[in-house]
């Protein structure tokens, strides 16, 4: 049976994409089958055969299981801006019966399948949908990447209660350090700790350049074991 994840952030430009490949990659060492999935893309640039965005071209990289870049990414639009409006712009309506059907064919092929958001995990992606909504059709448990920074006990705080008022598991979640000039950091990582109610994968220290593989090395896995 494929084991799946889907990797939500406090925000955006937290590290959703570093940490989805990193466990990509900590997977294909460990000599499974594994498969990443951006079923939403915002923010791309015009290539021979269609739209790329980085992200996706990222978590294609990582894995291991070669498939369709339909399947890996349904949907991708070019301005940067927030799913459902950039679907609006492109005259597009998101459809996550879509999602997830191609979700299906990529789980078929791998050991592990690694969804990534975007956004946080309210962030809409129409009218009546959003990424939690999404997530929760899948029906897979989710990793909270938590971007340190002022305001992230909230954040995080919040975003663990919605995971878990749409019925899914936190599996995990990670402190990603990206404010090198965050007061206390080590007591807000512990107060995460103590109220957050799922385990700590990873603690990832502030650096200008974050590498997925260095971070493979730093994950925790057995929670989620």
């Amino acid at each position: 049976m494929t084991a799946g994840y889907f990797v939500t952030g406090t925000d955006t430009g937290v590290g959703k994409t570093v940490v989805a490949c990193a466990l990509l990659l900590r997977y294909v060492r460990e000599g499974r089958r594994a498969v990443g999935m951006k079923p939403i893309a915002a923010g791309a640039e015009a290539h021979a055969g269609g739209l790329r965005n980085e992200d996706v071209e990222h978590l294609l990289a990582a894995g291991n299981v070669v498939m369709p870049r339909e399947l890996v990414n349904p949907y991708c639009f070019a301005s940067p801006v927030a799913p459902h409006i950039a679907a609006a712009q492109a005259g597009v309506e998101i459809d996550l019966s879509r999602i997830e059907r191609a979700y299906r064919q990529l789980a078929a092929q791998a050991d592990v399948i690694v969804v990534e958001g975007a956004g946080g995990f309210r962030v809409p992606l129409g009218t009546d949908a959003d990424f939690g909504e999404l997530a929760r059709r899948l029906g897979l448990p989710v990793i909270l990447v938590v971007g340190m920074r002022l305001g992230c006990l909230n954040h995080a705080l919040l975003t663990a209660e919605a995971v878990r008022a749409r019925g899914l598991t936190l599996a995990g979640w990670i402190a990603n350090h990206i404010d090198p000039e965050m007061a206390v950091a080590d007591e807000n990582v512990h107060a995460l700790e103590e109220r957050i109610g799922a385990p700590r994968l990873a603690r990832i220290a502030f650096r200008h350049e974050i590498d997925s593989a260095d971070v493979a090395s730093l994950l925790d896995l057995e929670p989620l074991a």
